[in-house]
Order: structure tokens, then C-alpha cells, then sequence
């Protein structure tokens, strides 16, 4: 099942999918960081020299960055309140038959998770979205360094050749000089901020997808552990009303064999 080995109770659909959610958040927010952190170095050293054009893309890298910090920490704490959900909902199915009872506030709890998971999955399914935009750009940039240096396009003048990133929106247009072209670019291509830069994105946004992955999982194991504490629920009740019955009846039969000792 989606819950647990019932033998010996381990929630493994909610430790795989805490492992995922934990690899794809460390990998989205540590490689996250160190990118914006080398894209501002780019922009600052080759296409917006004037540090009053991008005061403004610099305060708004800074507070993704520290989103991130609180993002890593947000998801650290619920990674580890499912984790335990998981563990409480196996021991109540692990204990369907006995004396284990389930309330309503637990019932209540893990719907209320159901309901959060899936908001925090369609907000991840953003998040992996924005996160491809900056692997869009610096492909676009790379691809472009790459046709520069192919030996099959035989270009003549490649200083014709120019990546405006004010185009984009990242920089205003009067940014100076805004945009690189030829052997600038070429240089550009070259540095350790882009090829780092460039494939950090890449990482992060794969982790932004294992994130969504693992919320997807989790979604399908509290759907699955809701339904199961219902079930559970619903057969301690009925086993409390057949117990009901069955002392009644034993009850209503003890006393007419008093009445029918005491005829006779």
C-alpha cells in the first residue's frame, strides 16, 4: 500500500518521498543561491556598469536569496511533520483490530495536510517554471557562443553577433553598455561565473522538479492515510455498537432464564 509495511510499521512511501522533497529543496536553494550570486557578478562586470542601473535587479536577487534561506527552512520542518504523520497513521492501521483509537482532530489534522501539500504543489509547479527561465536565457547565450566558435558557419564578422540582455527586462535600456558581441561575448562564454552560473540553474531547477515529484507523492500518501484513519474510525464505531448489541443480548437472555428459573 501507499502507507507502510504493516509488519513493521516504517512509513517507506513517506521516508522515500521526504528524501526527495529534502535532495530536490537542497538542491534548488544551495544551487539557487550560488547562481544568483554569480549572475550579478556577470551583469555587473560585463553589461551593467553603472552599478545605479541594476540597484534595483541587485535588491531583488538579495531577497530571493534570503526567500531561499527561508524556503530550506519552511520545507526542512514540514518534510519531518509528514515524516511523522506517516509513522502516526501507520500505527493506527497497524493497530486497526485493537484498542488504538482515532479522533476527529487527527482526522481533521491530516486533512488539513492534504489541503496544504496540494497548495504547496501547484505553488512548486510555479517555482519550476520561473526556475526555467534563467536556463532559457543562459542556453540562449551559450548557444550563441557555440554557433561563434562552430568551424560549419564561416562567419565572416562575428562582431555582427551581439546577446542584448536588456531586451529581456533583467536591465533597464539605458544601461550601459547593455549588451556583448563578438570576442566580448566569446570572453563571456569563457569565464567560470557563466559555465558555473549556467549549470547551477540547470541543477536547481531539476531539484524545483524532484521538489514537485516528491510533493505529488506526498499528496497521494496523505490522501491514502485520510482515508485509511476514516475506515479505521468507522470500524471502531461499528465494533463499539456490535459490543453494545451483544451485551444487550446477553443481558435480555440472562434475565428470561431468571424469569423462566423462577416459574418453574
Amino acid at each position: 500500500t501507499l502507507v507502510a509495511d504493516p509488519i513493521c510499521g516504517v512509513p517507506y512511501a513517506s521516508l522515500v518521498a521526504t528524501i526527495l522533497c529534502f535532495s530536490g529543496v537542497a538542491l534548488f536553494c544551495g544551487c539557487g543561491h550560488v547562481a544568483l550570486t554569480g549572475t550579478v557578478t556577470i551583469l555587473e562586470t560585463h553589461f551593467s556598469k553603472v552599478t545605479s542601473d541594476h540597484a534595483m535587479l541587485t535588491d531583488v536577487i538579495q531577497l530571493m536569496q534570503y526567500v531561499i534561506y527561508g524556503i530550506a527552512s519552511f520545507f526542512f520542518l514540514y518534510g519531518i511533520i509528514l515524516l511523522a504523520e506517516g509513522f502516526y497513521t501507520t500505527s493506527a492501521v497497524k493497530e486497526l483490530h485493537s484498542e488504538f483509537k482515532t479522533t476527529i482532530c487527527g482526522r481533521c489534522i491530516s486533512g488539513m495536510f492534504v489541503f496544504l501539500t496540494y497548495i504547496l504543489g501547484v505553488a512548486w509547479l510555479g517555482v519550476f517554471g520561473f526556475s526555467a527561465v534563467p536556463v532559457f536565457l543562459f542556453y540562449n547565450m551559450w548557444s550563441t557562443c557555440a554557433a561563434m566558435r562552430s568551424p560549419i558557419a564561416n562567419l565572416t564578422n562575428i562582431d555582427s553577433i551581439c546577446v542584448d540582455v536588456r531586451q529581456y527586462g533583467i536591465i533597464p535600456w539605458n544601461a550601459t553598455p547593455g549588451k556583448a558581441c563578438g570576442s566580448t561575448l566569446g570572453e563571456i562564454c569563457n569565464t567560470s561565473e557563466f559555465y558555473l552560473s549556467y549549470h547551477l540553474y540547470i541543477v536547481a531547477c531539476a531539484g524545483a522538479g524532484a521538489t514537485v515529484i516528491a510533493l505529488i507523492h506526498f499528496l497521494m500518501i496523505l490522501s491514502a492515510n485520510w482515508a485509511y484513519l476514516k475506515d479505521a474510525s468507522q470500524m471502531h464505531a461499528y465494533q463499539d455498537i456490535k459490543m453494545k448489541e451483544e451485551r444487550e443480548l446477553q443481558d435480555i437472555t440472562s434475565r428470561s432464564k431468571e424469569c423462566l428459573n423462577s416459574y418453574t
